[in-house]
């Protein structure tokens, strides 16, 4: 059974989520539930964000990572290797999302450091085509690549290779405009399974509300809903906002639809757009007021 998951997973790692990609993103686009938004610009953005780290910055980081850690720790090779699946696989997707929690959330809380993740929020749209899209700069520092490369030369592979998998599912399906949990929440007999479900793992419901423009209106929640693939990381550290509603708009405000190279490689390049946050000497993104306490509260669900 074990040797089944581990074969679904490591197709999933290499053809499969590409194919998942594709299909969602197809359907979603014949859907119409990008609109109008999604122009050249956008369309080069999303593609360049999603190849360039998979043809390159992740073969790249893995093939001097396994050349250099014999090196570095030449007595430690599969030195892990004894560690049964579940058990690797379960301290691993803990670890690693747990770390992935907190870069994201700092790149929220810290003014200098949103610039590099803006590029993620700038789309006015959700779905499989944004999933990925990060500035470069971002993805370089994202400790995943890292740790599945050191995790491999240790002796676990096969746990991080699942989930590194499951993660990607989960995470694209969350990003998706397809809204594949409403039936959770309009199904009387599936709220129990919904309620745990929300709590567990990110959504459809609970990321798009970081993604939206606005925290006003009860939905959108930019300033938490942090979660990658758990979402009880939320949950455990006071971010979460549960409404089970969908926003109405997504993006940034401060949005010029600044060029694509410029929100792919910022600071290396820069875009030209006057009074953009990605311009030379641009601004420090704007605060929004925050919600009111007793708005806040009465949509929160803990």
């Amino acid at each position: 059974m074990i040797k089944f998951i581990e074969a679904v997973f490591e197709n999933l790692n290499g053809w499969g989520l590409t194919a998942l990609t594709l299909i969602l993103g197809v359907a979603e686009f014949s859907l119409g539930l990008y609109g109008k938004k999604w122009n050249t610009n956008e369309k080069l953005l999303d593609i360049v964000c999603y190849t360039l780290p998979k043809l390159v910055i992740t073969p790249v980081i893995t093939y001097f990572g396994l050349k250099f850690l014999p090196f570095a720790l030449p007595n430690a090779k599969n030195i892990f290797d004894w560690v049964p699946f579940i058990w690797g696989a379960l301290i691993i997707a803990i670890y690693d999302d747990l770390t992935q929690y907190w870069y994201h959330r700092l790149h929220h809380e810290i003014p200098w450091l949103w610039r590099f993740h803006r590029t993620h929020h700038s789309a006015p749209y959700m779905g499989m085509a944004m999933a990925s899209r990060q500035n470069i700069i971002y993805t370089l520092f994202f400790s995943q690549t890292y740790l599945t490369t050191i995790l491999v030369y240790l002796g676990l592979g096969y746990p991080a290779l699942f989930v590194k998998g499951l993660k990607s599912l989960i995470t694209k399906l969350a990003h998706s405009s397809i809204k594949w949990d409403k039936p959770f929440y309009e199904i009387r007999w599936l709220h129990p399974l919904a309620w745990v479900l929300e709590r567990t793992i990110s959504t459809p419901a609970t990321h798009h509300a970081h993604h939206a423009d606005t925290f006003d209106d009860g939905v959108g929640h930019y300033k938490g809903n942090f979660g990658n693939m758990f979402f009880l990381w939320d949950i455990t550290f006071g971010t979460a906002l549960i409404s089970r509603q969908y926003p109405a708009s997504y993006g940034i405000k401060s949005y010029k639809e600044e060029e694509w190279y410029a929100q792919f490689l910022w600071p290396i390049l820069k875009s030209k757009k006057e009074g953009s946050e990605l311009s030379l000497n641009g601004p420090e993104v704007e605060e929004e007021e925050p919600v009111a306490e007793n708005e806040y509260r009465s949509a929160l669900v803990g």
